[in-house]
């Protein structure tokens, strides 16, 4: 309980936050959309079924009133279930943004990739699904000094680093000052685009020429090293949450992806109150 109370209050104020004018009940009427934002939240974070999430908030009358759910009158599982469908991935990522702006933000990011498992289901239902893709992509960026979760890059076809990596740059060029990553997202190509968006692009160079030698020196007196950081943050999540994604639609597993690391930022912000 005291679990997720502390992940609660601050879900709340940033989930209103990242709505906006869209926060509260919409005009069709219904639950206030920032309540089934939190409601994600406290299924993951405890590992519940949509039913036993129902059965949860029932115990929990004083989330209930903020959400606006009457103990009295719990919604139907499925009410949370279409939910994760019907919030597109563009208001999943502004809720991690946000929660990321809640905390301290140096524009020293760390680029890197991890792996998701999907959770395994029979052999005879992965046949008739057609499902042959068993782990799931994500590229993050990683603020070096808070650990914060900026931004989140997830596809199934095993994308290149080189690729993914420049992609999420791309969408938060504006705020970065400089960027580091390993060997796996070095490319001429890229250093010279990144380049225009006036930002230092610092990843480890192959080989053992003289030119790689200089210039993977010169990266760790710049602080090359902070680059583990993200891999805290990937541990972080994958122990405290279970790593295997329950869903059984490449995009609801994406949303799954981004919940994890926005749980991740939202811990962060609860031990600064």
């Amino acid at each position: 309980m005291v679990v997720v109370l502390g992940v609660f209050f601050p879900a709340v104020h940033v989930a209103k936050q990242a709505l906006g004018k869209h926060a509260g009940k919409p005009e069709s009427g219904g639950l206030p959309r920032e309540a089934h934002i939190v409601a994600h939240c406290i299924r993951k974070e405890v590992g519940h079924t949509f039913t036993e999430l129902v059965d949860r908030l029932g115990l929990m009358p004083e989330v209930c009133d903020r959400l606006g759910i009457h103990p009295e009158a719990l919604p139907d599982p499925t009410t949370f279930y279409h939910s994760l469908n019907r919030y597109a991935m563009y208001i999943w990522r502004a809720l991690l943004r946000v929660s990321a702006q809640q905390l301290h933000q140096s524009g020293h990011v760390a680029l890197d990739s991890t792996f998701f498992e999907r959770k395994q289901a029979s052999q005879h239902d992965l046949q008739r699904r057609n499902r042959t893709v068993t782990t799931i992509k994500a590229t993050t960026l990683t603020d070096t000094e808070s650990l914060a979760v900026l931004d989140v890059h997830c596809c199934i076809q095993r994308e290149h680093d080189t690729k993914a990596g420049p992609r999420i740059i791309r969408r938060n060029a504006d705020d970065l000052q400089a960027v580091v990553a390993d060997n796996g997202f070095q490319d001429w190509y890229t250093e010279y685009e990144l380049s225009a968006y006036d930002l230092y692009y610092r990843t480890y160079h192959r080989g053992s020429n003289s030119t790689a030698v200089a210039h993977n020196a010169l990266n760790r007196m710049y602080g090359y090293t902070q680059r583990w950081m993200a891999e805290t943050a990937y541990s972080t999540t994958k122990r405290t949450l279970s790593s295997a994604l329950c869903s059984r639609l490449w995009y609801r597993q994406f949303r799954e992806i981004v919940l994890m690391f926005f749980l991740h930022n939202i811990k962060k912000i609860a031990k600064k109150l």
